[in-house]
This record gives structure tokens, sequence and C-alpha cells, in this order.
């Protein structure tokens, strides 16, 4: 099967000048209001039917002809918001096929519109690749509200699906090849430069940890590279690829591998990033750099208590054939630190400790440059995209150099493997503005606008925080 398109389905709005229905927002303080304001034509059927503008609830509204007149969702309160971001996408995904305009009781601000635009646009996504046979539904389409930057929600949303994608297709039919065939459409929609080298020449140009992790795989290891821009604040990225990982010779459960085809999801949400930023043509300068293998097992396989000689010149002991990602990104951070950069971001499902400390739904991060970090918190809360800051503790620094080596690729503390994994990795990232993402890249259940399998996390936090961390 061949590689996945760059992205397989695109998210669209209506026409500005499609003929559309009222989809109505209300919130639970507005309602007796609103009912008392549509009188006798909906208001005893809103009754009958027990709407109550909770935050996703829908209800139709027949015309006077029998067609359908328009339809009314609720808002919820503030809390509800807040608690469950983009829930109006329950209602969205409930509506029937057509184009539909927002109307609502009073006036709404610009920040509403734009994440219940977004939210249509996410929850509009679907992976239909290993089901051509089902037959698709007309989506609802809205036609953008006046003063939404409808190309900035599109290519947010383009970004996101291109990360759900390739983080949903499974292991067989996206391996370090076909990442790499992504990798290279993408270059090539958006007039950027790509390299990659891949295999022994890893070795003969210096990237021993890359490819002590990948040789084992007949899928050759490799190193992507993506340079787009010209002018402005220099940008690097660096998105963890194992495309699939049984753990090495320290080999997982099976239970452990059941989402290991998303063990790519930091350079899966990195490309969708990627893909936002050129899209919308920002005046800057992006490199993006994406390691890419597998992690299996075979008799030339990375082994415990190895010391490898990494690109910075560290030696690393691996403690854990497991703990691979860390590796993998030693490298590639060494050599984003060799190129003037104004700020190194990395993103990698790289602990499980993560996931203990905050849950799938939260995307940690550590952050060297407190001006960067302010930016971010603000980014997340515009584009609907939370993150949680961690710190660089350096009290445990000692936990990761084992005396045996300057490194130790898993220390057996027992505790803050989030911590200690980026204070490792903060070794080979030599930029006083480094920032490191600890992501899930999956949604455990279905939610709204966030289906059940891949999703991107931090990407839109980050789209928004760049004009304050890069001065754009």
């Amino acid at each position: 099967m061949p590689a996945p398109s760059l992205p397989l389905q695109l998210p669209a709005f209506a026409a500005p000048d499609a003929p559309s229905l009222p989809l109505w927002l209300v919130e639970p303080a507005e309602l007796e209001a609103f009912l008392a304001a549509a009188g006798a034509e909906f208001a005893p059927w809103l009754r009958a039917t027990g709407f109550d503008a909770s935050l996703g609830a829908l209800c139709l509204l027949p015309g006077a002809d029998g067609q359908l007149a328009g339809a009314i969702a609720g808002l919820g309160d503030a809390r509800a918001r807040q608690r469950q971001r983009f829930g109006i996408a329950r209602a969205v995904t409930a509506l029937p096929g057509g184009c539909w305009h927002l109307a609502f009781a009073a006036p709404a601000p610009a920040e509403l519109l734009s994440g219940i635009s977004l939210a249509w646009l996410l929850a509009s996504y679907r992976f239909e690749r290993y089901r051509p046979g089902r037959k698709a539904t007309e989506p609802a389409r809205l036609r953008v509200p006046e003063g939404v930057d409808k190309a900035r929600l599109l290519a947010m949303a383009t970004g996101e699906f291109l990360t759900r994608d390739l983080i949903n297709t499974p292991a067989h039919d996206l391996g370090p090849e076909e990442l790499e065939q992504a990798f290279t459409a993408l270059a090539q929609e958006f007039g950027a430069t790509s390299k990659v080298i891949r295999g022994d020449d890893l070795l003969a140009q210096n990237f021993p940890l890359i490819h002590a992790v990948g040789r084992a795989s007949p899928r050759a290891p490799r190193l992507l590279e993506l340079n787009w821009g010209s002018e402005g604040p220099h940008l690097t990225l660096v998105g963890k690829g194992v495309c699939f990982d049984t753990g090495g010779l320290d080999l997982k459960p099976a239970s452990g591998m059941l989402l290991m085809k998303k063990d790519m999801g930091g350079a899966a949400t990195t490309m969708g990033l990627a893909r936002m930023i050129m899209a919308l043509n920002l005046p800057l300068r992006l490199r993006l750099l994406v390691p890419a293998v597998e992690n299996v097992i075979s008799g030339n396989a990375l082994k415990p208590k190895d010391i490898i000689t990494s690109r910075k010149g560290l030696t690393v002991e691996v403690n854990d054939t497991d703990a691979e990602g860390r590796l993998i990104l030693a490298d590639t951070l060494a050599y984003a630190s060799e190129q003037k950069t104004d700020a190194i971001i990395s993103m990698a499902t790289l602990t499980g400790a993560a996931r203990v400390a905050v849950g799938p739904d939260l995307a940690p991060y550590w952050a060297m440059d407190e001006a960067m970090a302010a930016a971010l918190e603000q980014g997340a809360r515009a584009g609907f995209d939370p993150v949680w800051r961690l710190p660089f503790h350096e009290a445990y620094e000692p936990v990761i150099e084992p005396g045996i080596a300057d490194l130790d690729n898993a220390p057996g503390f027992g505790f803050a493997g989030a911590i200690t994994a980026a204070l490792f990795l903060r070794r080979f990232a030599d930029h006083p503005r480094y920032m490191h993402f600890d992501i899930y890249g999956h949604s455990p259940s279905d939610a709204p606008a966030r289906p059940k399998g891949g999703t991107g996390q931090g990407a839109r936090a980050l789209l928004n925080a760049l004009p304050g961390m890069l001065g754009l």
C-alpha cells in the first residue's frame, strides 16, 4: 500500500455566498429569553423536546412547511466550556449535511467564534483509509463568521489532520521509508528543500546513536531534514520518529506494544506544525529534523550495557534498549545545535512517566527561556491546546550520570522519569532557548473534535506562540 498522501483528508468551510441554515447558539442563562423571542414558531417545540442549552446539546428546528428551518445548539456556561474544550463539536457532528451559519442571541466575542469554527473543522476528521467501501455522509459545512481568520484555522486543521493521519497509519504501512516519503512530499508541497541520510551513511556522517537504535531493522534508519524560508528568525524543530517500538532486547510485553505505532507522534506533530507554518507563509526560516527508525530485534540489535559515543562526543551507557527515543534525539539535537538558530524545540512520545504525571490530555513541556514559556502559555489558551510546564530540576542531574560513562539513558532512580529524560536531552541541545515536549499523541477515547486515535498536542499552542517567541 502506498504511503499516505498529504493529507488524506482536507478540511473545508462552506463558500461565503453559499445558501445556509442558521445554527443558533445559546447559553443556559439566555435560554428563557430566547424562547420568549422565538414565540409560537419554535418555543413549544424546544420545550417539548427538553432542550436545556447544555454544552453540545442540539435540537433541529422544523419549518411550517415541514422542511428543516435551522437548529439550536447549547453553549453551556463558561465553566462547562473550560472543562471540555470543543464541546460544541458534539452538536456539529450531529447536524445534517449542508451549509450552516452561526447565529447568537447576543453578540459573540471573537475568541468564541474562532473556537467554534476550529472545533467545526477538527470535528470533520475521518480516517477511512482502511474502510474504502464505507459510505461517506455529507458533512455539515460552516459559513465562516466575519472576523474569523479562515486561512489560519484551515492551516491549523490541515496540519492536525496530517498529524492524525500519520499516527493512525499502522507500522506496516508507515515505516522509516514511508515516513520519509511523507516528509519529502511535505517539503515539495511548499517548495522546501529536503535531504536524507540513510543506513550506514549515518555512521559515516557521525550519527552513531540513530544508527545503533535502528540498525536491527531491515527498514534502514535515517535522518530527515527540511529547510524552508529565506528571511526572518530561525526556528529548529526536532521530532522523534520511532515508527514502531518493540522495546528492542528489553522487549515490551504484548500489551505494551499495542500503541507503539504512535511512537513517531513527535515526528508527526512537528510535521503538522511545519505544515501550518509554511501554509501561512510565516516570516521565518524553518528547519525540521526527524530521526526515523524502527526499534526491533535481530542479531545486531543494540544491547543493554552497550556504551556508545554520541555525535556530541558524550558517551552513553544503554541501560534500557526501550529508552531509545532519547538516544536518537540526542544525536539530532547535537546536530541541530551546530547551526546558528534562534530556538530549538523537540517533541517526542518519550516517557510513560509524563502520562502518570499529567494524563493523556495535557502536553508537558520544559523551557530554558522564560519569555518562550510565557508566550507558549498564552498561545495554548488561544489555541485550545493545553500544556503544563515541568522543571529542568538541577538536583536530578547526577541521576543521569552512571559513572562508567558520561550519561545513562535509563537511570534506576525510580522517580521523575519525565524530568530525567528532559535533563538527558538538554545535555545535547546546546542552546539557551531550548524547549522540549513529552507528548502522548493519542486520544484514548472519543472526545469532541478529537476521535479516538492519533492526535496532535502542542502544535497550535506553538503556532500561536511563535510571534512572542521569535519576535515575528
